[in-house]
């Protein structure tokens, strides 16, 4: 029987595969108390435990193939940061020690503890991270119970054990060549690993969001993906037919012939849409009527840069540098190890532009381990951000230097982080005055800094004028100006409906900004999710965007709706999805003549752009 399990769609395309399953790969965990003699034998079973996961995972670094994701590389290293993190082996000790716990009762216990911290945490990438801690505690379970990883790769030469009966077994023939499609509760980043060097064509998970690490990688690797697909991993049975549409988060599982002929249609189509995509890697970003557009890949991780490189991404118009700080409960990192994370991002990218944003970290995110945070108050309005990084000066002034330093290869823009008040503004500068000062007299070199402050707090967006007096450039964080705007929690999925980009107040607060930039001849992009959704990006031109910031894994389509963009028409049409009080429909209407008489130019293919 046909039916279909609905997740989020996080890498695009369509696979079409046997289902691979990976059931749940939870550990039974028994708990019992110890005698005061056994402290020592259960604290050695953990530090065994714990020691085997940490060469499992440096083993597969080093065995890492070149082509491997950086993300992937990145995802390890924060495993292996967990695996060292003393807020887990000292509060194990503890549980271990103090009440007699067995070892896998301590460790279970200490990891709920944990867990509640992430699940508080606003940031949606963070609060996800709760994930990696559970896997790095369940692979120490298996090695204190002897059990092997839960995740077995079928190799290239054989098919999957099939089920005798059901409307669309394999044929001899398909055996050896029918695509794989992996089923599982969650992957881990060892099992993405594993998944690379496999003959998976996609895969499914019960849990994940649009950030999780299994969403980042299958991004990384641009291969289908959805996640958060609830009970997939307990409704799909082994060689099941799948369907993964990746584009709309659907599962599509045991479906008929006539509905696996469609799909089949849609996997060729857009197979053959991404080999001419690919022709455009290398053409400039200038739409019809002749305005060039900067298409900048967003990063994480130094080694994020290459591949932005390869997508074509004429520079980095968003370096998350709070990835160098994340899980090192109270270890900061110092200048050395900051100057040369962020001086190998400039050099990978060859010459391009590199914006680092000053870490964009807070209250729902310590750094230090004396901080208390009130848990009844919603962190996103508390101290995070540079509100944070003014209230540690010794912490900012480190970054500052740092960053200082690395523009000395190439050239760096610095981004400055939810800015509201004139004052903070002020400081902040004062602090970079104050951080050249102290390099000269160490008698260090360093570059010049163009300068440049998010717009994500309406307030900011409303005091246009005093940005503009201190800034050389502004970038648009869509994703918190919604949620600002609308008094939407993002976190919340029972108001989850109500975040809407195209709310008219945030266009209205978009569209000003824009027009504020342009007036001052200052330059103006947009780095948060709207940048990279093809939907908005027509949109964005009619507003006078000419500068979008994304994965680098969008940046090839939106490239293709600029190559196909006619300004001069976008810019009435725009106008009018500016005014209307629905502006959904609005946007679905269509497109008038060019306001110069010209007929209307339309696009028929990509092949002639190709050649732009």
């Amino acid at each position: 029987m046909t039916f279909a399990i609905h997740g989020l769609p996080v890498a695009r395309g369509i696979a079409v595969g046997r289902a691979v399953l990976v059931g749940s790969s939870r550990v039974e965990v028994a708990h019992y108390f110890i005698k005061p003699e056994q402290i020592p034998a259960e604290i050695d079973r953990v530090r065994v435990g714990r020691n085997a996961v940490v060469d499992e995972l440096q083993r597969l670094q080093h065995a890492m193939p070149k082509d491997a994701p950086p993300e992937l590389t990145a995802l390890l290293d924060v495993h292996l940061m967990l695996l060292e993190d003393e807020t887990l082996t000292t509060g194990v000790k503890h549980w271990i020690t103090d009440r007699l716990y067995n070892a896998e009762w301590a460790l279970i216990t200490q990891l709920e503890i944990i867990a509640r911290q992430f699940d508080e945490m606003e940031d949606e990438y963070l609060r996800e991270r709760k994930a990696d801690l559970e896997q790095v505690v369940e692979r120490i379970l298996r090695y204190m119970k002897g059990v092997g990883s839960p995740i077995a790769v079928p190799p290239h030469n054989t098919a999957v054990e099939r089920r005798k009966s059901g409307a669309h077994q394999m044929s001899p023939d398909e055996s050896l060549t029918v695509p794989l499609v992996l089923i599982a509760h969650d992957l881990s980043p060892a099992d993405m690993l594993h998944f690379k060097q496999s003959v998976f064509a996609g895969f499914v998970t019960d849990v994940g969001g649009k950030t999780s690490h299994t969403a980042i990688v299958a991004r990384s690797m641009d291969i289908p993906a959805v996640v958060g697909a609830r009970s997939a991993s307990q409704l799909v049975r082994q060689d099941d037919w799948v369907i993964i549409d990746g584009d709309a988060g659907v599962v599509v599982i045991d479906p008929s012939p006539i509905i696996l002929a469609e799909y089949g249609f849609k996997q060729r189509q857009g197979e053959l849409e991404r080999e001419r995509l690919t022709r455009l890697r290398h053409t400039p970003a200038i739409t019809l009527d002749g305005h060039k557009v900067e298409l900048l890949a967003n990063i994480e991780m130094p080694e994020d840069a290459a591949g932005a490189v390869t997508a074509g991404a004429v520079g980095v118009g968003l370096f998350r540098s709070e990835f160098l700080f994340m899980g090192r409960k109270g270890s900061l990192p110092d200048e050395e190890e900051q100057y040369q994370a962020y001086r190998r991002a400039v050099e990978g990218m060859q010459g391009m532009p590199v914006t680092i944003r000053t870490v964009d970290i807070g209250a729902d995110k310590p750094l230090d381990k004396g901080h208390k945070e009130d848990t009844h108050l919603n962190p996103a309005l508390g101290l995070r951000a540079i509100r944070w990084s003014l209230a540690d000066p010794a912490m900012f002034l480190t970054q500052l230097r740092a960053i200082l330093r690395a523009a000395v290869h190439g050239q760096v823009n610095l981004l400055v982080p939810m800015l509201a008040h004139g004052s903070e503004i002020r400081q902040t500068l004062a602090l970079l005055d104050f951080a050249r000062a102290e390099l000269d007299n160490r008698g260090v070199v360093y570059g010049p800094l163009r300068l440049g402050a998010m717009i994500e707090i309406p307030a900011a967006a409303l005091t246009l004028p005093l940005f503009l007096k201190y800034f050389d450039f502004l970038s648009v964080g869509t994703n918190d100006l919604i949620q600002y705007t609308l008094a939407i929690d993002r976190a919340d999925e029972s108001v989850a409906h109500l975040y809407d980009p195209l709310h008219p107040a945030v266009l209205r607060l978009l569209a000003d900004t824009i027009r504020a930039c342009q007036a001052q001849g200052k330059g103006v992009s947009v780095c948060g999710e709207m940048a990279g959704d093809v939907a908005m990006t027509r949109l964005l031109l009619g507003l006078g965007l000419r500068s979008f910031s994304m994965h680098p894994a969008q940046i090839l389509a939106v490239k293709q709706e600029v190559l196909r963009a006619d300004t001069a028409r976008l810019g009435p049409w725009a106008q009018r999805v500016l005014e209307a009080e629905d502006p959904v429909q609005a946007m679905a209407e269509p497109l008038t003549a060019r306001p110069d008489g010209e007929p209307c130019r339309v696009d028929s293919g990509l092949g002639p752009l190709a050649t732009h």
